[in-house]
């Protein structure tokens, strides 16, 4: 019997999803027991009119945490982030494009997450030239870089508060700053850095953010899109006119309550939490890459801006899925920075953009964790990892 047999295992795959905190399970239970559960928020009884005036207390709640100027108006709920990214994403460019005949064209960077890649074939066949701009070898876009591909002709920009597998965090203010001097929107991802970093959306400067709950301790299949005031957006779901007519379907209320707890609990901690994580992560990567064969994937990640509670390497001679299956022996769950199919493994597109060798990138790992993490278990599994890689 081997030693992770032995022990309840130790979830290191935070960044994937994390568990419902305290606060967003009290708030469905709370639901669930009361008058509420199951009523529409958007029909005219007494029950329905209770049930719209606590969705719009939850939606305050949710857009206090994008900043304390930010409208509860400018909130649009959704069932996920994968949703409120594809909304952003195809919503803002008609927007733009029937506001300004003349601006066909969008630009995500080469290390957006799937839920904006993957749409990429939709602006193709509706008509837009999508260009891709590619990241530093540190993993994150340089303002210069944009400029040189920005012209009149943009209507859209989209590009990811911070990376969901090597926690590089993007300089969105100057981007968005560069991306309005032609006149385009810019969109920001920030379904991984939500509460995990200081965000302002008017400090940013942003049009349009992304985020989940699933990643902040809060349920899944629920979301929202923060849309500044008077930004055109053309709706992907039509049959309600729910959400201002942004986002037709009947709102989840049991769902953006706990949505709007978890978000609540978290905002008025995030820098503080922000610093304790950081050192945690500091301490891991140290204790890592002092293994010849361990690498952080960013280079020097003293040097790099990235979000706390995650740590990107490689390892020399080892693919993921070995890697993997050899720590889920010993009790650690982590994932791989490639995705593996059908047995066989592809290098990860973030890595490769970043210019990882295949080799190298097929070796990758993301270890990612909050504040609820026991630092005994990171110190444990570092040590793990080392004979791993040792005895490799």
């Amino acid at each position: 019997m081997t030693a992770g047999q032995n022990r309840i295992p130790v979830n290191l795959d935070f960044a994937a999803s994390t568990p419902m905190r305290a606060e967003a399970l009290l708030a469905q239970r709370e639901y669930d027991d009361s008058e509420l559960a199951g009523v529409n928020p958007n029909s005219l009884h007494s029950l329905g009119r209770k049930a719209a005036a606590r969705l719009e207390v939850a939606r305050r709640e949710i857009a206090r945490s994008f900043g304390a100027r930010v409208r509860p108006s400018e909130i649009v709920l959704t069932n996920g982030g994968t949703e409120a990214n594809q909304l952003a994403l195809l919503g803002l460019a008609e927007g733009a494009r029937q506001r300004d005949r003349k601006r066909d064209r969008v630009i995500v960077s080469a290390i957006e997450h799937d839920s904006i890649l993957d749409n990429l074939p939709l602006l193709r066949a509706a008509g837009f030239t999508v260009d891709l701009v590619q990241p530093c070898r540190m993993g994150y876009i340089e303002p210069a870089t944009l400029v040189e591909l920005l012209g009149d002709d943009v209507a859209l920009v989209s590009i990811m508060v911070a990376n969901n597998e090597t926690g590089v965090v993007q300089p969105i203010r100057e981007l968005a700053a560069a991306t309005h001097t032609v006149g385009a929107l810019f969109h920001t991802d920030a379904i991984q850095g939500y509460l995990h970093i200081p965000l302002d959306v008017t400090e940013l400067g942003v049009d349009a953010m992304s985020v989940a709950a699933h990643k902040i301790g809060g349920p899944v299949a629920s979301g929202a899109l923060y849309l500044k005031n008077r930004t055109p957006l053309r709706p992907r779901i039509f049959g309600g006119g729910q959400e201002a007519g942004r986002r037709a379907g009947t709102q989840d209320l049991r769902t953006q309550l706990a949505f709007a707890a978890a978000a609540s609990s978290l905002t008025p901690h995030v820098a503080q939490e922000r610093a304790k994580l950081q050192a945690l992560s500091d301490k891991l990567y140290a204790t890592l890459t002092a293994h010849q064969r361990i690498h952080a994937t960013m280079g020097d990640y003293a040097q790099a801006d990235r979000l706390p509670g995650m740590v990107s390497i490689y390892v020399d001679g080892m693919d993921s899925e070995e890697l993997i299956v050899k720590l889920d022996a010993a009790g650690f769950e982590v994932s791989a920075g490639s995705a593996c199919s059908s047995g066989s493994m592809d290098p990860s597109h973030v890595l490769s953009a970043m210019g990882i060798g295949r080799e190298q990138a097929l070796g990758a790992l993301r270890i990612s964790f909050d504040d609820r993490v026991n630092p005994d278990d990171l110190d444990e599994f570092a040590q793990t990892l080392l004979s791993i890689a040792g005895a490799a």
